[in-house]
């Protein structure tokens, strides 16, 4: 497990995922064995939302792509590249058309392997600061290859009626249940703050949406996306697509503490 310290700030980083997030004694996350999920953070990439309606397949110009629910990459393994007292680095990468176990088969998915005709490098990185913690993403591979990227952090909960806001509503966790699976859709935004008993601030660069998703009272996953999968019937998924050009693309999330 790789460790961020800070004065007051403490970060616990386990293979990539975000495990824990503490200042001043406040955890912000959701902690492994506690109900409602079984992770604390995961990537959606190379395409969020479900796809079992559409047999699992996504188009691509390369034809048919086979993927479960999410994406491939959370079935990849990071690899730590550098580390220091403040910051920690990790990259996936990735060899087109290479099949990956899908580790839902038998039980909750129909497809053994899922593979993507392209190659790709997914780099991950915190960098603990004065202010809070960055997370960024690096997307680098063939021009020309669709994706879409989500981050699923989940965050522990401490009052009885936490609520995320915005400038144009503020939204109940009463108001995420309802939504159940298809998760509660916030477009067209790049900040909203978790009011708990420690209020958290959610910025992002590049994503443009959250969803918003729990089905429990003692945590939420509040979700920055680049496109809300539900707009569209699973077997159109693709229209959801931005294209990877020449240059690397960076998505960034900041998770900022309210004094």
């Amino acid at each position: 497990m790789e460790k961020l310290v800070l004065n007051n700030s403490r970060v616990n980083i386990e293979s990539g995922e975000l495990v824990s997030y503490v200042v001043n004694g406040h955890e912000f996350i959701h902690q492994k064995g506690s109900p409602g999920w079984r992770n604390s953070d995961t990537e959606m990439f190379p395409i969020i939302g479900p796809t079992s309606e559409a047999d699992f397949q996504v188009k691509t110009e390369r034809g048919y792509a086979v993927q479960d629910q999410h994406g491939l990459l959370r079935e990849l393994e990071y690899e730590l590249k550098s580390l220091s007292e403040t910051s920690a680095n990790y990259v996936k990468t990735y060899i087109a058309n290479t099949a990956v176990q899908n580790s839902k088969f038998p039980e909750k998915s129909a497809v053994k392997d899922l593979s993507w005709p392209y190659n790709f490098t997914f780099q991950k990185q915190f960098t603990l600061s004065e202010n809070g913690l960055e997370i960024s993403f690096t997307i680098d591979g063939e021009k020309g290859m669709p994706f879409m990227l989500g981050y699923h952090p989940a965050f522990k909960l401490h009052s009885e009626s936490p609520t995320v806001e915005n400038e144009n509503k503020s939204i109940s966790l009463e108001d995420v249940l309802a939504v159940g699976n298809r998760a509660y859709q916030v477009s067209d935004c790049e900040k909203v703050v978790l009011k708990d008993k420690k209020n958290l601030v959610i910025k992002t660069e590049g994503f443009g949406n959250f969803m918003l998703w729990t089905e429990v009272s003692n945590m939420i996953c509040i979700e920055p996306i680049s496109f809300y999968p539900y707009a569209v019937n699973a077997d159109k998924l693709h229209k959801g697509f931005q294209i990877l050009n020449d240059s690397p693309k960076v998505f960034k999330v900041y998770l900022l503490p309210e004094n």
